[in-house]
């Protein structure tokens, strides 16, 4: 399945909530779900009770589109989470949390996971140093991504700067903003996640 290039506002009325896909329009008035909270369609009293199945997917959905993961992608990450110690559940969100197109979104240096992945695949951070253009990397506790210095004095970055400075950081991640850079000190824990997923759903979805 191709990744969707669509209006990002639909998926969010799609799913009747917030995805914050778009940034700082998804805290504004202008923000598609705000504006109108249910989805496209009947009107939610003359729709017809969803079945299990449809509330297993519609979770589903909600979370591939919040993380912007494909569906290959995605049961990959079930599988391996499921393979993990610990609770499948928490642990899929723990891997989908630790993409790099997810963390660099979380400190600041992207306005959206969107973004996030332009950026990194146009090669402005680095992984241990190392030069990095892969969104889906998995994050590992040590692990420490920064922007390039070519990168930070243009006029992208120093908007962005601004942003990183109001950005509750995560507490399983250790940001630096004087050097731009941010390292992974703990394996992010379900309640470290501020998204109401319910994924048990998720997980009885994939297990049929």
């Amino acid at each position: 399945m191709a990744r969707y290039t669509g209006p990002s506002c639909k998926l969010c009325s799609r799913e009747g909530k917030k995805l914050f896909l778009k940034g700082d329009r998804c805290l504004s008035d202008k923000c598609a779900v705000a504006k109108r909270p249910n989805a496209p369609g009947p009107h939610p009293q003359a729709r017809k009770s969803v079945k299990e199945y449809g509330l297993q997917h519609r979770e589903k959905m909600t979370a591939r589109r919040y993380y912007g993961v494909l569906e290959n992608q995605f049961h990959t990450y079930y599988e391996r989470a499921d393979k993990q110690e610990g609770v499948t559940g928490a642990n899929l969100l723990s891997l989908l949390e630790r993409r790099l197109d997810n963390v660099v979104y979380r400190i600041g240096l992207a306005s959206s996971r969107k973004e996030s992945r332009q950026l990194i695949r146009h090669a402005h951070f680095t992984l241990n140093g190392k030069k990095v253009d892969i969104p889906s990397i998995i994050l590992k506790v040590g692990d420490v991504i920064a922007l390039k210095d070519k990168s930070r004095s243009s006029a992208k970055f120093k908007a962005l700067a601004e942003q990183m400075e109001a950005v509750i950081t995560p507490k399983w991640l250790e940001v630096d903003k004087d050097n731009f850079s941010c390292k992974v000190i703990a394996i992010p824990q379900r309640d470290d996640i501020d998204f109401p997923f319910e994924e048990q759903l998720i997980i009885e979805l994939y297990s049929k």
